[in-house]
């Protein structure tokens, strides 16, 4: 399947979206309600991998401040007024479109956007043994925050916190 292509999420796109989430994230369940208001908060950081008969991935991304991680499930209320930091909520890809070079374009597509609006990194939580694929994005784990430690809890025991400079 190469019949795909990021573009901006909408709103019809959500049943879409918690259909890949659920699948690509059994063990970390986020309610429909998290993903429509990410969209309605910053649409900007909000993109759907489409293919002809579907939503087959996804990438929410909003600002955060840098060590703040939010609970999973949960809604944010609103955003800070400015960050230097945006959170990467979730890039999901259905198992058919994995492996297929559809992650890095769209990594580095908000990359660049992030750089022109002086956003100075981008932060992640890492889960379901994806730190090596996440380094190869160029994110490195950070480990000397102690702080961290009990923010992770929540989405499991090898959750790890990565960012990457932009």
């Amino acid at each position: 399947m190469t019949d795909f292509h990021w573009r901006p999420m909408r709103e019809s796109d959500l049943d879409g979206v918690a259909a890949v989430a659920a699948i690509a994230f059994p063990g970390h369940f986020e309610e429909r309600a998290c993903f429509a208001e990410r969209l309605a908060l910053f649409p900007d950081g909000c993109f759907v991998l489409a293919a002809p008969d579907g939503i087959i991935g996804y990438l929410i991304a909003y600002p955060w401040a840098p060590g703040a991680i939010p609970p999973l499930n949960s809604l944010l209320g609103s955003l800070p007024a400015t960050a230097e930091a945006v959170y990467l909520h979730d890039l999901a890809l259905h198992p058919d479109a994995r492996g297929q070079g559809a992650a890095r374009p769209m990594i580095e597509r908000l990359a660049a956007n992030l750089r022109s609006l002086g956003t100075r990194q981008i932060a992640l939580v890492a889960v379901n043994g994806s730190v090596p694929f996440w380094q190869t994005m160029g994110f490195a784990p950070v480990h000397d925050d102690p702080s961290l430690t009990g923010k992770l809890q929540s989405y499991g025991g090898d959750a790890t916190y990565l960012t990457r400079p932009l």
